[in-house]
């Protein structure tokens, strides 16, 4: 008879081999792995090299940052001023004009109040994005419903506050106003057209098919424009609509018929077995989709729905389309003022807006990949 052994216990991870981690490993794997890899890699290097140090240094190194007007961005010529020979950005533009490109023309004396909003925002937008902070549904009731309230007396007026009309609203702020309301609107909705599309009721599906077809297939512009020029028409004599809040309309039922097709993907990936075992356990259909089909489809469609509220943030740029003046609006009307009307300080100010969206966005686009990693139940946590 043989003897034999068995294991009790299981053998320690062995570690990688010396080549296959570090600095080096990931070169060889990324950028010279294959002879095409290497030429595309040698090409890229020289580009950047070409590249970098004329922008950097006409970022940074020849820049203007200070001054009160457009000499001040002039580059002196044989002892006089060259008008269209500039060295640098123009950063002293952004500076005299950064209040105006946040708030608009917003009171001076009442700025305290968009100021005190944005505080409030981000008190209770923070710890609704951390896991780990308790207390789930009253930070969602402050941030949804409360703060919308507090926020709108606060930036409009009443109970004792001076009234800003909305026209004199713009800049950063009515940016971040159309995208947070459009955000919190079109997600609950587009849920309920999702299921309104996936309805067994005829009639139901059937408007719900109408609305998003509808809204995808004219662009944001024309939704916008007909929002603004068109709705006035259809309303009864002497009655009115705020021109932001059309827009609010427009950009929200726009982005609510996209999520809704986002999050129809999301409840079409469920297997069949996730419906017919809810309702073995004899669920209703709102107790169903909210406590076993929704959270697992918006889970699997987290990139879907963070791409479709970056391309919401970028798309409130045409809200100017309506005479309003969002970040990039204002930006682009401060072109005119013949205190800074030079070559450079277009190039400037749209560098500004591009990388102000590009920091909204990219940061977006990293809260979306923790979430995925959070909520990941594979075995790569």
């Amino acid at each position: 008879m043989s003897n034999s052994f068995i294991r009790t216990t299981m053998l320690a991870q062995e570690p990688p081999p010396p080549g296959e981690k570090g600095a080096g490993a990931w070169i060889r794997r990324n950028l010279i792995a294959t002879p095409k890899d290497v030429v595309l890699t040698l090409l890229a290097v020289t580009f950047l090299a070409w590249a970098l140090p004329h922008a950097f240094n006409w970022l940074f190194v020849q820049a203007v940052w200070t001054g009160s007007d457009r000499t001040f961005c002039a580059t002196t010529v044989q002892g006089g001023v060259q008008p269209d020979g500039w060295s640098g950005a123009c950063w002293a533009f952004i500076g005299a004009k950064f209040d105006q490109i946040i708030y608009g023309g917003y009171t001076l004396d009442q700025r305290w109040r968009p100021t005190l909003v944005g505080i409030l925002f981000i008190l209770l937008l923070v710890p609704m994005l951390i896991p780990s902070v308790p207390r789930k549904g009253l930070n969602a009731v402050l941030l949804f419903i409360v703060l919308p309230i507090v926020s709108f007396v606060l930036l409009y007026g009443g109970f004792g506050l001076e009234i800003v009309e909305t026209p004199r609203w713009g800049g950063l702020m009515v940016t971040l106003v159309l995208s947070f309301v459009g955000i919190a609107v079109s997600f609950p909705l587009g849920i309920i057209l999702a299921l309104g599309r996936r309805s067994h009721m005829p009639v139901i599906r059937m408007v719900s098919t109408i609305f998003i077809e509808v809204v995808r297939g004219v662009p944001l512009i024309t939704v916008l424009f007909m929002a603004s020029v068109m709705l006035p028409l259809f309303l009864p004599a002497g009655w009115t609509v705020d021109k932001l809040v059309r827009a609010i309309v427009g950009v929200s039922l726009f982005a609510s018929a996209y999520m809704a097709e986002v999050i129809r993907g999301g409840l079409q990936a469920i297997p069949k077995g996730q419906f017919e075992g809810a309702d073995s356990l004899g669920l209703g259909y709102w107790q169903k989709m909210r406590l076993i089909i929704l959270p697992q489809a918006i889970k699997l469609v987290i990139p879907g729905i963070v791409n479709t509220c970056i391309g919401m943030f970028k798309d409130t740029s045409l809200v100017s389309i309506i005479s309003m003046y969002d970040l990039l609006g204002i930006v682009r009307f401060f072109f005119t003022d013949a205190n800074w009307a030079t070559a450079v300080t277009p190039l400037s100010g749209l560098i500004f807006a591009g990388f102000t969206f590009w920091l909204f966005c990219f940061g977006m686009s990293r809260y979306s990949a923790f979430m995925e990693r959070h909520l990941d139940t594979g075995h790569k946590r």
